[in-house]
């Protein structure tokens, strides 16, 4: 508009041109020659003008398309903003759904696999407790099993022993009736003798006379003396055998009422003693049910229970034997004697049964009820003794010796106590006078070894001849041979050879680490560490010996490899010595001036290895019977410990060795897993 204005105006300048500065304007409008003339016109108005409404026109356009393609920018962002949101939404909720089914999964498989470890759980709690069950039913058979075999060793033991002694009591009558008979022989020579003498002494000179009848005085107060002597020996002798005679007579165990019923009591009884056992337990049940305040049938039916669980091999059965036994002692009208036959029962199954201390009980109410009893004490003196209660029963045999003081087996078991309280001489009359009594229940090994030993280290040499006594009464498998725990027919010799034993690879294995086995035993004597413990069974004259056991009983002993891992781990690979149940594996250190008397070891089946491990030069020697030799480091020794042995240390410093028990090689497979330990 402007520029078709300035057109006009143009025009209007034309004609007043005095008025306007024509060359000057038009100068000014040259610029919009749009035709290329030389000056501005309508023509180029008109273009002019075009060319503004094509820029008007741009510029709407441009500003339309800028609104639109912001509309479109917005509209774009919208959706993409809305398509991201259902984008996130969508990606979210399948998160979400996801998550959840992972979830689910995972809760799923958790439970599966819980209920999986549970069904494996309670699969393995079933399988170990049947295992278990299976090892406690072995552990029980086995038991069982040895308590029988205990106890028919212990029957057959004892049979022996009884029958033993009836031999050796019939031997020591007949002895003493010969006895008799040689005093009554040289007693007629004697006086005969005397006779003569004083005839011929009449023909003499009074002085001689005189002197003849001074010296025929003594001897016959001598002679009356000892016949008081003799006289009191015979009285006392004849009520002892009065008294074993009465306890000999047939127990009376009827009542009176029961005499009315002995037809049927001897009936359940005749089918005990047929060994139809069963038969006599129902049979006895029948009585007892019948007459139950009857003592000789529940006596009967405890005796009939006993057979039964010998049979069985039951310790239920045993255990329920014991109770109807003491429901037989504790009823009315039961004899004295069906009383001491039950009771005495009772308490010998309990000490088949282990049972010490119940036995005690059972014997102590036996000697309440008959105090007169002497035999009843001696086994309340044996009952405190197997439970160790030595101060008991040596009061128990005082008061048995302050009524009947030639009671051998009271005697022979004071003198083992006081023995045992290194009471050395004062047992020994005890053990021997015991001993000579022939008394039963006084041949036992125990005894005769015991006295040897006392007499030894009194220095009597007498000791030889009761150990021979005790070898010719079976008890020793020879005078130098005396344990007590044997297996018979094994090779016996005191000193062996490496070879001989057929252990050379445990001896070789010894011989090449003995300094690894020195140093580890060095390495914890030092007195602080408490390993090394003074040896405890009364064997020194004098002097200081300690040992550090590893093994014993074919066990080891507590945490005492920890210490030694070395030595032990030598020995793990061999079990006739590990395993050997009747021996040690222990170090022994011994001090100078320490003397250890002679002894011997409790049992043939084992042979003892020494090892060298410190030895001084000279001084230390050890005597097996009667061949004395000396120990060298790194060597071996091997000697049978059940012959006597004897041990000096007379160095100037601590002898050190160590020692390994092995199984005696003669022993079968069997015998080494049977024997019981020591």
């Amino acid at each position: 508009m402007v520029l078709a204005l300035l057109g006009v105006w143009s025009s209007v300048a034309v004609v007043w041109l005095d008025l306007v500065d024509y060359d000057n304007v038009i100068g000014k409008l040259s610029a919009y020659d749009a035709d290329g003339d030389g000056d501005f016109d309508v023509e180029d108005a008109k273009v002019l003008l075009g060319k503004s409404e094509k820029e008007r026109v741009e510029k709407e356009r441009a500003a339309k398309e800028k609104a639109e393609k912001e509309r479109v920018e917005k509209e774009r962002a919208a959706k993409e903003k809305a398509e991201k949101e259902r984008v996130e939404k969508e990606r979210a909720a399948k998160e979400k759904a996801e998550k959840e089914r992972v979830e689910k999964e995972r809760a799923a498989k958790e439970k599966a696999e819980k209920e999986r470890l549970e069904k494996e759980r309670a699969a393995k709690e079933k399988a170990e407790k049947e295992r278990l069950e299976k090892e406690r039913a072995a552990k029980e058979k086995a038991e069982k099993e040895r308590i029988e075999k205990e106890r028919a060793a212990k029957e057959k033991a004892e049979k022996e022993r009884l029958e033993k002694e009836r031999a050796a009591k019939e031997k020591a009558e007949k002895e003493k009736e010969q006895l008799a008979k040689e005093k009554g022989r040289l007693e007629k020579e004697r006086l005969t003798k005397e006779k003569a003498e004083k005839e011929k002494e009449d023909s003499e000179r009074a002085l001689k006379e005189r002197v003849a009848k001074e010296r025929a005085e003594k001897e016959r107060v001598a002679k009356e003396s000892e016949k008081e002597r003799m006289e009191r020996e015979r009285v006392a002798k004849g009520k002892e055998r009065e008294r074993v005679a009465k306890e000999r007579k047939k127990p009376k165990l009827l009542n009176k009422f029961e005499k009315t019923i002995k037809t049927e009591i001897d009936a359940a009884e005749k089918l005990r003693k047929k060994g139809k056992v069963e038969e006599a337990v129902r049979a006895f049940d029948t009585l007892v049910q019948q007459y139950p305040q009857s003592p000789r049938c529940r006596y009967g039916k405890a005796l009939a229970e006993d057979d039964l669980a010998e049979k069985m091999r039951s310790n239920d059965m045993l255990l329920k034997a014991l109770s109807t036994y003491k429901e037989a002692s504790a009823l009315p009208n039961a004899t004295p004697d069906l009383i001491k036959a039950t009771l005495k029962k009772r308490a010998e199954r309990q000490q088949f049964l282990g049972r010490q201390r119940g036995a005690l009980a059972t014997l102590q109410k036996l000697v309440q009820i008959f105090p007169e009893d002497m035999a009843l004490k001696n086994d309340l003196g044996v009952a405190h003794l197997l439970i160790g209660d030595n101060k008991s029963a040596k009061r128990v045999y005082e008061e048995v010796l302050a009524i009947a003081p030639s009671n051998g087996f009271a005697k022979v078991h004071y003198g083992f106590i006081l023995k045992s309280e290194n009471k050395i001489a004062e047992s020994i009359p005890f053990l021997r006078d015991g001993l000579e009594s022939g008394d039963p229940g006084t041949d036992d090994g125990r005894f005769y070894f015991h006295l040897g030993d006392a007499l030894q280290r009194m220095g009597d040499d007498s000791a030889y001849k009761w150990y021979e006594r005790g070898h010719q009464r079976g008890h020793f498998a020879s005078v130098w041979q005396r344990s007590l725990y044997n297996v018979d027919g094994l090779k016996a010799q005191p000193w062996w050879t490496p070879k001989d034993t057929g252990y050379m690879d445990l001896v070789k294995t010894l011989e090449r680490n003995w300094r690894t086995i020195r140093d580890e035993a060095l390495s914890v004597m030092d007195k602080t560490t408490g390993l090394f413990v003074p040896e405890e069974e009364n064997l020194r004259e004098k002097g200081e010996w300690g040992q550090f056991t590893l093994w014993q009983q074919g066990k080891k002993a507590g945490e005492s490899c920890r210490s030694v891992p070395k030595t032990c781990g030598l020995l793990e690979h061999y079990p006739e010595a590990t395993g050997c149940k009747r021996g040690q594996i222990k170090f022994s250190v011994m001090q100078p001036g320490t003397h250890v008397w002679p002894h011997t070891g409790p049992t043939n089946c084992r042979l003892r290895m020494h090892l060298g491990l410190v030895i001084p030069k000279t001084g230390c020697k050890i005597r097996c019977t009667n061949d004395t030799r000396a120990w060298e480091e790194g060597k071996v020794l091997v000697f049978d410990d059940s012959f006597e042995h004897e041990v000096w240390q007379d160095a100037d410093s601590y002898r050190l060795i160590f020692i390994v028990d092995v199984w005696h090689p003669e022993l079968t497979q069997y015998q080494r897993q049977t024997l019981s330990p020591i």
